[in-house]
């Protein structure tokens, strides 16, 4: 099965944010021991070194970065990925990029806590989809 953990998803076990974490850490441990096939986006490594830098000096960040890079594929994002998600009928540009990789990628499920993305198809909550596997 393959999966975006999306950047909330991620920075839940990074930055050990209770009582999130609980279930992000299942994630990164089925990926682990590829159970599933976890993958970010590009854009996602980037937001996530910028926003764990309030709690961890940059060689700590580094060393996520690292695991995440070990861990999970990184998707790249495209020209033509940007351009699809501005011609997409959603309204927020980042949640239509986010859906125009996933379709190239043919990526089953988006594990993400962002209420509004949770409503749209292909998405759900962490608690969701480790009850599911």
């Amino acid at each position: 099965m393959k999966i975006l953990i999306d950047t909330n998803v991620i920075i839940d076990t990074l930055a050990i944010r209770e009582p999130f974490n609980e279930q992000s850490d299942k994630i990164f441990e089925l990926a682990a021991k590829d159970v599933i096939e976890g993958c970010i986006l590009t854009s996602s490594v980037i937001d996530i070194y910028y926003l764990l830098r309030k709690q961890f000096n940059d060689a700590e960040r580094r060393k996520k970065i690292q695991t995440l890079l070990d861990l999970f594929q990184v998707i790249e994002v495209t020209k033509n990925d940007c351009l699809n998600a501005l011609q997409s009928s959603m309204p927020d540009f980042e949640d239509a990029l986010i859906f125009v990789c996933v379709d190239r990628e043919d990526i089953d499920f988006i594990v993400t806590r962002d209420i509004e993305f949770l409503k749209l198809a292909k998405a759900i909550s962490p608690s969701e989809f480790y009850e599911m596997i």
